[in-house]
């Protein structure tokens, strides 16, 4: 017998797609054959008989939302001051320019006045 090789046939023993979406309810009983999957995004929600290969409407469930992407994000704005590198003065690298802290008005004048 030669091996038959066929693209682009039906996945066999594939998991549920809608296992790992935010829209998708999957409840699973002792045996393999109980399953139930709800498609609540869809307006009423319905009921999927088959195993989801790919959908248009996927969203996982495990991505982070955008308010915990903006808590973890690093904010490189023009007013963070870094010390330069040692070691790295003279190499061709550009300078960042380190600007000491403006103090408060008050502590001028009385340093003014001594």
């Amino acid at each position: 017998m030669s091996n038959t090789s066929v693209k682009n046939g039906t996945p066999v023993g594939n998991a549920h797609l809608c296992k790992g979406c935010e829209h998708g309810q999957y409840t699973t009983g002792y045996r393999e054959s109980d399953v139930l999957v709800i498609c609540t995004n869809s307006s009423p929600s319905r009921v999927v008989p088959f195993v989801v290969h790919e959908c248009t409407d996927y969203w996982d469930k495990h991505r982070p939302s955008w308010e915990q992407m903006d808590k973890l994000a690093l904010s490189f704005s023009e007013d963070a001051r870094r010390k330069p590198t040692p070691g790295f003065r003279g190499s061709g690298f550009a300078r960042v320019i380190v600007t000491p802290a403006e103090e408060p008005e008050d502590e001028l004048e009385e340093v003014a006045r001594k």
